[in-house]
């Protein structure tokens, strides 16, 4: 059983608009490639929540854990490409997502199931009483459950004791480039991406650390192996969402228990595959089928 945690919006793109959140796009590409997960965020009383529910339900979630609230509205985020090949995000404050009731521990929602691994990032953080229940939800995990987190560091929403108790509740965390160099200036570090990706698993007790570089590939990090990973060439949509699914091959091929080689491999394609259509999730279940077939063979470990 995976738990994922956090929010689930709109996407607002200048001529388009469609449903996004970094948990929600993990949780959505884990459904379609055949993993058992519960998704846990909060929409608002509103015409973009009732559109989101209807979605979920379609897609075979268990919408339960979805919370309504009538006091906020569901998330907003304008996405406007910039220069770099990259988006800019203007993502609007106490949104719904930002009041998702968490109950002190993992068992309150997943019951006798075990979990195996629960992901979080950090803008659904972003106040103080949302911060201090996640974190409480972490601490309170049973010993096997594994903590996948996937930083996704947006200007203005988040800050350094965020940063700092959820690399604490970390075993495996992904991150990009300038996310790593942020981190690094917040413990007075200049050192090469190996050395710096190194320094942060020791000093947090990190077991496997995905170092993702835009077009100079990607790199994972265990404590005895560093494999590199090129981008495969795809003609290019968007690239809204390519990091949310190489996060969820990254957390498949690590309960399956694969060869890094492996990830890396089917992570850079279907993340390369995931540029070609416009937002972060595909609307066609087919567009699984050739990963679902990768990752097939193998168990949870």
């Amino acid at each position: 059983m995976i738990l994922a945690i956090g929010e689930i919006l709109f996407d607002i793109f200048p001529r388009y608009s469609r449903i996004g959140g970094a948990p929600f796009n993990f949780a959505y590409h884990l459904k379609h490639l055949g993993m058992e997960v519960l998704f846990i965020s909060r929409v608002g009383d509103d015409a973009a929540g009732a559109d989101i529910l209807s979605i979920l339900e379609k897609s075979g979630f268990d919408t339960r854990f979805v919370q309504m609230d009538k006091n906020h509205e569901t998330g907003r985020v304008v996405v406007t490409p910039d220069n770099r090949g990259g988006h800019e995000f203007e993502i609007r404050a106490d949104a719904a997502y930002d009041h998702i009731d968490l109950p002190d521990n993992p068992a309150g929602i997943a019951g006798d199931r075990p979990v195996d691994l629960i992901y979080f990032g950090t803008l659904a953080q972003r106040t103080e009483a949302a911060f201090n229940a996640v974190q409480k939800f972490l601490k309170n995990r049973e010993p096997g459950t594994k903590c996948f987190y996937d930083i996704n560091l947006r200007t203005g929403n988040y800050n350094n004791a965020i940063i700092q108790k959820s690399l604490e509740n970390t075993d495996i965390l992904k991150l990009n480039k300038d996310e790593l160099a942020y981190i690094q200036d917040l413990h007075h570090r200049n050192e090469p991406d190996p050395a710096s990706a190194r320094r942060l698993m020791q000093n947090f007790g990190i077991e496997i650390l995905s170092l993702t570089k835009g077009a100079a590939g990607s790199d994972i990090f265990t404590a005895n192996e560093h494999k590199h990973a090129d981008v495969p060439a795809s003609e290019i949509a968007d690239t809204v969402g390519a990091g949310d699914a190489y996060a969820a091959i990254l957390a498949v091929g690590y309960l399956k228990g694969l060869p890094l080689e492996k990830i890396l491999s089917i992570a850079t394609a279907f993340s390369s595959k995931i540029c070609t259509i416009k937002g972060a999730v595909p609307d066609d279940p087919e567009f699984y089928e050739p990963f679902r077939r990768q990752l097939s063979g193998a168990v949870y470990v």
